[in-house]
């Protein structure tokens, strides 16, 4: 055997094995997209929830800051479906602020309202 048999096969594997490796390396980099957007959203409803818990402030003040950091750090359309409501957290009073955003499947883009995350912050005291 004089290896004819293997000549040019060595572009081959390396397309196929480039390829697959492409393929994992972006699929890694999306989860930590996701990740990323999960973790900032998470951010942005609790800050929301923590400018609502402040006296003085409404549920609708809340819903506002949670839009500014959403739009501010992500973009607009991951600040569209914003909730606030006054609840018990711990058996304390609380306001929770709720985001619906979309899960980035594609870069940033993805299926709207596909990931849920709330923030809770505990009502301050009247003075």
């Amino acid at each position: 055997m004089n290896g004819e048999a293997d000549r040019g096969s060595a572009p081959a594997e390396f397309v196929l094995c480039a390829v697959l490796l492409l393929v994992l390396v972006l699929g890694v980099l999306q989860v930590g997209a996701v990740l990323l957007v999960r973790a900032t959203a998470l951010d942005a409803v609790a800050e929301g929830a923590r400018w609502s818990a402040v006296v003085g402030n409404s549920d609708a003040d809340g819903v506002l800051r949670a839009r500014q950091v959403l739009t501010q750090s992500l973009g607009p359309a991951y600040a569209t479906a914003v909730t606030a409501s006054r609840t018990t957290w711990a058996e304390q009073p609380a306001t929770a602020v709720t985001a619906r955003i979309p899960l980035p499947v594609i870069g940033l883009a993805g299926p709207p309202a596909a990931i849920e995350v709330t923030g809770h912050a505990a009502l301050e005291p009247e003075p």
